[in-house]
Order: structure tokens, then sequence, then C-alpha cells
């Protein structure tokens, strides 16, 4: 009888641990979720084809913009995009969860990527963060917001 209760109480310790090494990893991971593009017609020259998200958009007019604040679920999230030479340059969050310990550890993680991933891909179509769903969907709203003022 009692093998048998240490044997369950094992496994379930190894499991619990595998499943926190695996959460670990996955909450400092960037999700890459494929985005659609069209096809390239049969008429397109030979050029090399590219990653949607690594495409160039279309250039912005100089400034500083305020995203409106976005619902994160436990905040809202602000962003204020910054614009010089047509290009986004740098990405400020104004307003984000910071009042809750599992808010601030998620968002100390996630925007700095989302600020990468935006400032990368020079627009708000970013790929968002492990773990930071609610952070990630918030940002984007805002920043799209943002991006939608600065368009030339």
């Amino acid at each position: 009888m009692n093998m048998k209760k240490i044997t369950l109480a094992g496994f379930v310790v190894a499991t619990f641990l595998v499943y926190s090494f695996n959460q670990r990893n996955e909450s400092s991971a960037v999700v890459v979720a494929p985005t659609s593009a069209t096809a390239p017609s049969s008429s397109a020259t030979n050029t090399p084809s590219m990653h949607p998200s690594m495409m160039a958009s279309a250039a912005y007019k100089d400034g500083a913009y305020t995203g409106s604040a976005a619902d994160a679920l436990y905040g809202y999230i602000q962003v204020k995009a910054t614009v010089k030479d047509g290009k986004l340059t740098d990405v400020e969050f104004l307003q984000y969860p910071n009042d809750r310990r599992t808010s601030v550890e998620i968002n100390s993680q996630a925007m700095p990527m989302l600020k990468q991933q935006a400032l990368q891909v020079q627009s708000a179509k970013v790929d968002g963060v492990s773990g930071a769903t609610d952070t990630s969907q918030a940002f984007i709203q805002s920043l799209g917001d943002a991006l939608q003022q600065a368009k030339a």
C-alpha cells in the first residue's frame, strides 16, 4: 500500500515539474502565427517572396502619437508611438496593468518583446507573446490606433 502511494506521489511531482518547466519556457517564447498573404500572380516578375511581416509598411508622418487605451482584462494598455524619418522608432507604454504581482511578472516579460516586434515589423501586426495574450491583443489595438493617426 505504501509503495503505491510513493509511486503516485512521485508521478504527480514529476508531472508538475515537467509542466512547470514547459510553462516557464513558453512564457518567454514568442508565438509565431502564420499571417495570411495573397499568392503572387502568375504575371509577377522574378522577385523573391517575403513573409508579410517582413515587408516594409507605408511611411508614417513624423511625430509622437498616443493610441487609445485598450482593455487587457486586468487593466488597460496604452502606448505612444514615435515616428522619425517615416519609420516607427520607439513605442512607450503609458499605461499597463501593474497592480498585481502576476500582471507585473507577465508584463515585464511581454512589453519589451512586443515593442521589439513592433519596431522590427514597423506596424502593429505583431505575433504576440505566449502567456500574455490579453496584453498582446491590447498592445496591438493601442499601437494600431496610434499608427493609424500617423499614416502619411
